[in-house]
């Protein structure tokens, strides 16, 4: 069978995705830069042909907490926002980690604090990656540098957040979020009968117990040593994502003097600043990582070894550089560029900002 290939947004490419890869649920709230997810599920009225739900939910404190509802019975649900909407989805989100739901949450990013700007940014990374809400928690954050990785990662994050039961989040920007390429869409699949969730999701909360007690979905728990058990149990779990998921992809690294390191539409523009420096005699690699969590610490520190500096690109005032500078552990310089108010920099200004700031 020909490979589907269409031209679309990358937040129209999360709402195809989705509907093909057979989720049961989507619980949204229109906000720039990510309303088209919402619109294009609309438009496309999966209900009437896969069955899946979509509802525009009254408030994104509402929404979330449909998505917990819809998790705990084992179904496949998702949400969408950008960088205001995901902060009052912040206690949903704890309380999905806290439960170990599966979900799978997009956050199309847009300048802050506060309402900011509809422009793209890169500065949710605390928020996502650090654990905005409450608890000791972790998200595994997926960050797509094109269309069609917006589109894939849907698959990926669903996947990874049902082996896990943990919620998995497509930290994408407004640049990614709202430009237009070539995506291949996913194969239609299915969504799962009701017999088959009962079967993958045995701790799921159906209805259907067949003589055992009912299943309780809670991330409450009052006894202080239970609590720690459950947690301890989560750090568990967590180290073992770090272990067995963690996703970069490297270029021209191995004959590089200098790094830099960059994710989502930064990545695209470091690799031209990349291609620019290496035309003016200047070795320069790039590592991008997929996974934001769990983070490329191991590979980023291998790579300090054979390089002179790093440069840490980002749409934001530093973030990520902090786990850069806790990988490299203070054997290299590690700097930052970034431009902030949802302005994106030209290539050029990245290779300024390695020769004054690294070389």
């Amino acid at each position: 069978m020909a490979e589907e290939v269409v031209l679309m947004k990358g937040n129209e490419a999360i709402a195809h995705a989705a509907i093909r890869c057979g989720a049961d649920g989507y619980f949204g709230y229109p906000i720039t830069p990510q309303s088209e997810v919402l619109e294009t599920l609309t438009e496309l009225k999966p209900w009437e042909t896969s069955g899946m739900v979509v509802l525009q939910a009254e408030s994104e404190v509402a929404a979330i907490n449909m998505v917990y509802g819809g998790a705990g019975c084992g179904k496949m649900v998702l949400t969408s926002s950008s960088s205001p909407g995901v902060s009052l989805k912040q206690e949903g989100i704890s309380y999905l980690a806290g439960a170990e739901l599966p979900c799978l949450i997009v956050n199309v990013m847009r300048g802050g604090p506060g309402l900011g700007t509809i422009q793209p940014s890169q500065a949710d990374y605390f928020q996502t990656v650090k654990g905005g809400g409450h608890g000791d928690y972790k998200l595994i954050a997926l960050a797509p540098a094109s269309v069609q990785e917006m589109a894939d990662f849907v698959t990926l994050g669903f996947e990874l957040a049902f082996k896990y039961r943990n919620p998995a989040i497509i930290l994408a920007d407004g640049v990614i979020g709202q430009m237009m390429e070539k995506v291949v869409l996913p194969p239609m699949k299915a969504r799962r009968t009701d017999e088959e969730v009962i079967e993958q999701c045995p701790w799921a909360s159906t209805g259907r117990t067949k003589g055992r007690k009912p299943n309780v979905i809670t991330s409450l728990e009052l006894q202080p040593e239970c609590m720690e058990k459950n947690n301890i149990r989560f750090q568990a779990k967590y180290r073992q994502i770090e272990e067995s998921e963690v996703r970069f992809e490297e270029i021209d690294c191995e004959d590089a003097d200098y790094l830099i390191v960059a994710f989502g539409s930064m990545a695209r523009i470091g690799q031209k600043a990349m291609e620019l420096a290496r035309e003016e005699g200047i070795k320069v690699g790039m590592l991008r990582p997929i996974t934001l969590w769990p983070f490329p610490t191991k590979e980023i520190a291998r790579l300090a070894e054979n390089v002179k500096g790093i440069l840490v690109t980002e749409l934001n005032a530093g973030q990520m550089i902090e786990d850069v500078r806790l990988a490299v552990n203070g054997k290299i310089k590690v700097e930052h560029f970034g431009r902030l108010g949802g302005i994106v920099p030209d290539p050029d200004e990245i290779v300024d900002a390695l020769k004054e700031k690294i070389m």
